[in-house]
């Protein structure tokens, strides 16, 4: 199993990179840096990028809905360009609160979509005149649209790869059947081990029966909170806000991912409980909510034994890299848990 270090949505990025650096030294695999509504993904893993020399950098992750296929290819190159082959390009579709309230674009066909970006970057990076007439995506424009003059071209520069590994951000199952298809890696969220089976079991296997070989295996790249050591149980708190915020607030009543996820794992009751505060603007009280299993059975939070056990657990239920946020006081303290967890891992 694979390490890796997943950066929160911050202003001070500066001394995340820092971070990322010193976890570079002690064998973590690679690092992900998220976007939703923040300050943009790119910027920053071209910062990492420099800063490093060997660790895998990532998207966790870019929405579909905001490049253009074409753009997304050619920002995904300059990235792999600058850090010597080291990006992983990490894509979802987010939500439509997001696509639609903060970016004013129709959130339609995520299916689709991602299938129709995908494979208009792969043609990105092949040098191929690019030539796509989908459902969601013309290239050039058709005729009757546009001044006529579109022309078919292809990349000025050569990528480093033609072949930049995909990562697609999905839970639903017709979203992670299409990731086992077509991608490179899958990133779920708030991942249970022991309930992942009968979530995703069926999706991953009718999309696999689909894929190319050439493809490889499929990396399951799993986030989870970290903290090593003896009576830490107050750090199960530190994942609350977060959970109350998804499974109560990222979506509308009955349009939210993550409290039908929270749902699929035998937490309906709670879920609907949590949507409700929070809805009704009682966040603390919608943190409070959150049950302290829910928590534990999706992070690495305990003495160095039980982490070494649910690291086994998410080995079982097919993960292959792990993604951590160190709930910690201090840079040391993070330093700390990632080298417990390296040894731990290796």
């Amino acid at each position: 199993m694979r390490t890796g270090i997943f950066l929160n949505y911050t202003d001070g990025f500066r001394e995340s990179a820092e971070l990322v650096v010193e976890f570079e030294k002690r064998g973590v695999d690679i690092a992900l840096v998220p976007e939703a509504y923040s300050f943009d993904a790119i910027s920053q893993l071209g910062y990492l990028a420099a800063k490093t020399s060997k660790i895998e950098l990532g998207s966790g992750v870019v929405p579909i809905y905001t490049r253009t296929p074409t753009l997304l290819a050619m920002t995904a190159a300059g990235i792999d360009y600058v850090s010597d082959g080291r990006f992983r390009l990490g894509i979802g579709t987010s939500g439509p609160q997001v696509i639609e309230g903060f970016h004013g674009i129709p959130f339609d066909a995520p299916l689709g979509r991602t299938r129709e970006v995908i494979d208009i970057c792969r043609q990105v990076w092949r040098r191929e005149n690019v030539s796509y007439d989908g459902k969601h995506y013309q290239l050039p424009l058709a005729e009757g649209r546009g001044t006529g003059l579109g022309k078919s071209l292809h990349l000025i520069n050569h990528p480093v790869r033609e072949r930049i590994p995909i990562t697609i951000a999905a839970l639903g199952p017709k979203n992670v059947e299409l990731t086992a298809e077509i991608a490179e890696g899958w990133q779920p969220v708030f991942f249970y081990p022991e309930k992942a089976d009968s979530v995703w079991g069926d999706a991953l296997r009718t999309g696999f029966a689909k894929r190319d070989p050439a493809l490889g295996p499929l990396d399951v790249m799993v986030s989870a909170g970290l903290a090593i050591g003896e009576n830490l149980e107050d750090r199960l708190a530190w994942a609350k806000p977060q959970l109350a915020l998804y499974i109560g607030g990222m979506g509308a009543r009955g349009k939210n991912f993550y409290h039908t996820l929270a749902t699929s794992y035998g937490y309906g009751e709670v879920a609907n409980h949590i949507q409700d505060l929070y809805l009704a603007g009682k966040k603390a009280e919608a943190i409070a909510a959150v049950p302290d299993d829910l928590v534990r059975n999706t992070s690495l939070v305990g003495p160095a034994g039980f982490v070494k056990e649910r690291l086994a657990a998410f080995a079982e239920a097919g993960v292959t890299t792990l993604l951590v946020h160190p709930y910690a006081v201090d840079t040391a303290e993070q330093i700390r848990y990632v080298e417990e967890l390296v040894t731990l891992v290796s």
